[in-house]
């Protein structure tokens, strides 16, 4: 009996093989939520206890970058539904012009992110034993940088992976493998570009705008 080229062989038909896939992707979100909902609760608690220094120390981000940071994510949001969408709808390359505008998006993100990094290095702001910057009078500044390079390094690392997904998304949708009757891989990548998004929404207040 023939059956559909991208249905694996342990799955009985293309639905069994989209349940589980959005299933299984759901729990590695869930997994990412955990994992991040763990240095949140640091941030709260290293707040709690330092919110003059939190307050003082958050002046020295740029909320401008912050904010067009913010605006990139959040367009390739949409860019990236808009490319779920034209996959469902037969249109590829509106597809991959899309998912090409969610990467220059995210590319953005990241070259803004290096400017405030290397801003940050040069003036000393760093975590732990190595900040030597001098102009936060309040105790333990180097606690608000720490939380501030784990979790928007983080946050970073998972931009990277997205955009080397995407790009997978990409080759194989240029290749003819995705279209209306199956598109799965485009919809899980799509997932976890939202969930990226996501964490970006929380991590820009708490650090850029505490004020």
């Amino acid at each position: 009996m023939s059956h559909p080229a991208h249905l694996q062989h342990h799955f009985s038909d293309s639905e069994q093989q989209y349940e589980s896939s959005k299933l299984g992707m759901w729990l590695f979100l869930l997994t990412e939520v955990l994992m991040f909902g763990g240095l949140f609760c640091a941030y709260a608690i290293f707040r709690a206890w330092h919110p003059e220094m939190f307050y003082h120390a958050h002046k020295m981000l740029d909320v401008t970058m912050g904010t067009i940071n913010t605006v990139a994510l959040i367009t390739s949001s949409l860019t990236v539904a808009l490319a779920i969408y034209s996959i469902q709808n037969n249109r590829q390359k509106d597809t991959v012009r899309y998912l090409t505008i969610t990467i220059l998006l995210a590319v953005v993100f990241l070259v803004i992110k290096y400017f405030e990094y290397a801003h940050k290095i040069h003036l000393g702001q760093l975590p732990g034993k190595f900040y030597t910057y001098g102009g936060i009078e309040e105790a333990n500044p180097h606690l608000f940088f720490s939380m501030y390079f784990i979790m928007t390094g983080l946050h970073g690392i998972h931009v990277l992976g997205g955009i080397a997904v995407i790009s997978w998304v990409i080759v194989r949708t240029k290749r003819g493998e995705f279209s209306s009757d199956y598109y799965t891989p485009v919809e899980m990548v799509g997932l976890f570009w939202h969930l990226v998004d996501l964490i970006w929404i929380f991590l820009f207040p708490l650090f850029y705008l505490i004020g």
